[in-house]
């Protein structure tokens, strides 16, 4: 592999080890395999959860309910939670956010195995996990640089992370379709209580060197994010991908919520038709990330993300209009695929153009994009299929996100230039030498 580092050529190793070349760095090795067995128990959690909610009251819309409480702090938290991501200590911020994580996990274990647990109750806890989820997420993702230390090596360790929590997506829901059906749902929570012990531990254990911004003067915190605000949604590039993100969180990721709905009454099966959906989901989302992990550089990746929203978006559109469980696998794999491209590549794209002081706050509009919207589309899913049936919604979602990938495609042209200028700044490519150089495009085939 050649790279290109302030302008000049460096020689590195192929094959395994560029795929796996993150994994060097102490630090994220320590978080990467702490995180992953958390990340199974969170994925155990959130199946037992949805599936808790729907057969204690068989409704679409009160699942809709439970993913607007849980994911619409991050709406409302995460912009401002990036400022402080950027003005303080990011590791101990991460400490904080995964105990109180792992204390949700265990009020709710405790509900749920003295019989006690109501659904009022998981819409409070859902919401606690959402504020909590607010300040982690925007502060975790641009908490990787810290970890890796170089960032050329960023892109990789995005893709890794995407990979483990695929692989954490594949092996979690499997286990708890499994779990749910001999031992109940309150087996997987305490499960998820005891899995946050890993990643605590790796993250006492690392030694963190942050590399300091230049110190400027103190900042409210509304000044703060309008000063991210302008800088996030003044650049094209950035808005952009924030724009899709949010037009496909919104439209097409319901399609999770509504999947009890579909392994239950469309498909006919039980607990462990939806552990099988929702691992078929994560083996396409754990390729998606593993083919980005083996690309050797980020030029070029802009013009994946609109394809890969347009796979994503016929996917559920196939999905929808499927009525055989192999098919529907099969069709969810494709979904994972598109989803986790979109997701991993518009995540290395933010961060590698983002300014390092301002990282913070990006990653934060990211949360909100991918995350913070997708209440709005549980709770618009669940109404709309009360009303007109799973399938349809999922059908008008799945046609909403290629219609936005449409769009979005139709700016790569002038995106490409914005963001070829700012790799040239940053040093990831080295600037033109010759026409030839400029000619290569870094988001679109060169005319």
């Amino acid at each position: 592999m050649e790279s290109h580092s302030r302008g000049r050529r460096t020689r590195e190793p192929g094959g395994i080890a560029v795929t796996f070349r993150a994994l060097r760095y102490r630090n994220y090795r320590l978080f990467f395999a702490g995180q992953l067995i958390s990340v199974i128990g969170t994925w155990m959690q959130q199946v037992a959860l949805t599936w808790l909610v729907y057969r204690l009251t068989g409704s679409p819309f009160l699942l809709g309910i439970v993913g607007f409480a849980g994911q619409m702090p991050l709406f409302l938290v995460s912009p401002f939670a990036g400022v402080l991501a950027d003005r303080h200590n990011r590791h101990r911020m991460v400490i904080a956010t995964q105990t109180l994580a792992m204390v949700q996990a265990a009020v709710l274990t405790f509900l749920t195995l003295t019989g006690t647990i109501t659904v009022w109750q998981i819409i409070v806890l859902s919401a606690f996990i959402g504020i909590v989820n607010a300040f982690d997420i925007p502060t975790r993702q641009s908490f990787l640089l810290d970890m890796i230390e170089t960032k050329e090596d960023l892109s990789n360790a995005i893709a890794l992370n995407s990979s483990m929590f695929n692989s954490a997506r594949l092996i979690g829901p499997a286990i708890a379709g499994v779990v749910i059906a001999a031992l109940g749902e309150g087996l997987c929570f305490l499960l998820n209580t005891v899995s946050y012990i890993a990643v605590i531990a790796a993250l006492l254990a690392m030694r963190i060197n942050r590399k300091h911004p230049p110190q400027k003067p103190p900042q409210r915190v509304m000044e703060g994010f309008t000063e991210g605000f302008r800088y996030a949604f003044g650049f094209k590039p950035i808005r952009n991908i924030l724009a899709l993100l949010a037009v496909v969180s919104m439209m097409g990721m319901p399609y999770a919520v509504l999947m009890p709905v579909f392994a239950k009454d469309i498909l006919h099966g039980g607990p462990e038709t939806f552990g099988f959906l929702m691992g078929a989901v994560g083996i396409g989302a754990l390729a998606g990330a593993l083919t980005l992990a083996t690309r050797k550089s980020v030029v070029g990746l802009t013009r994946w993300i609109p394809a890969a929203a347009a796979i994503f978006g016929l996917g559920v559109v196939a999905f929808s209009l499927s009525r055989l469980v192999w098919l529907s696998a099969f069709l969810l794999f494709v979904v994972g695929v598109g989803m986790m491209t979109q997701m991993a590549s518009s995540n290395t794209i933010l961060q590698t153009v983002a300014d390092d002081d301002k990282r913070g706050r990006v990653m934060s509009f990211y949360t909100m994009s991918f995350m913070g919207m997708t209440p709005f589309g549980s709770l618009f899913a669940g109404s709309l299929a009360a009303a007109i049936g799973a399938p349809l919604t999922l059908l008008m979602s799945g046609m909403v996100c290629v219609i936005g990938a449409f769009v979005f495609a139709r700016q790569l042209p002038a995106m490409g230039n914005e963001i070829r200028t700012t790799y040239i700044r940053l040093g990831i490519i080295p600037a033109p030498s010759s026409g030839l150089q400029a000619a290569t495009d870094l988001t679109v085939p060169p005319e």
